[in-house]
């Protein structure tokens, strides 16, 4: 490809991201974070924390799992060779934009069967995913098979992974503030070994 008016393109690129900016602050107006308080308290509690996403709702879970380890939190990724076995006490945490993705799903079955609470991020409050969830954040962003731009003019399922770890960060600022523990205390937790 060839671009040679690079003024245009800086144009494009800036009204692209402004675009999505305004789809973040349109989807933040319709976000209850009701759910988000009530699971507070045993997330709180809560003796391992486990995380789980597939694909590019995955690789946010794993920023998600980072943040929560900075603040000082027990937190596994479901699907790492060094996840030890869920049990009663324990809280998983599971994003799925359609809410039946198979893994995920299967995942929730595990944690219910075991005794842990459940909170589901998902696009979908009726799916399979959010009824064996304790707790539901429905983010109402589209869902990746979407291909006609109704909520979204991004591709697929970008709005619901964007939007998922900007409502996590909210949920990091608030526990964070909670916590009390400085910026140097927290970056004790960060990886040295990069």
């Amino acid at each position: 490809m060839n671009y040679p008016d690079t003024n245009i393109e800086n144009e494009i690129l800036a009204s692209d991201l402004q675009l999505i900016l305004d789809e973040h602050h349109q989807l933040a107006k319709n976000i209850s974070f009701d759910q988000l308080v009530a699971a507070l308290p045993k997330i709180e509690q809560a003796k391992n924390i486990f995380l789980v996403g597939a694909g590019r709702t995955g690789f946010m879970i794993r920023a998600a799992a980072m943040r929560l380890m900075h603040l000082g939190y027990a937190v596994h990724v479901v699907g790492e060779t060094t996840t030890p076995a869920l049990s009663k006490g324990d809280f998983l945490i599971a994003a799925s934009g359609s809410g039946t993705t198979s893994s995920i799903v299967k995942a929730a079955e595990t944690a219910r069967k075991q005794e842990a609470h459940i909170l589901c991020f998902t696009t979908n409050a009726n799916s399979a995913l959010s009824e064996l969830s304790d707790y539901t954040i429905n983010i109402p962003a589209a869902g990746k098979q979407d291909h006609h731009s109704t909520v979204s003019q991004q591709y697929a399922g970008s709005l619901f992974e964007q939007s998922f770890l900007l409502v996590f960060d909210a949920l990091i600022q608030f526990l964070w503030k909670q916590n009390g523990a400085t910026a140097e205390e927290l970056w004790k937790r960060h990886a040295n070994m990069e």
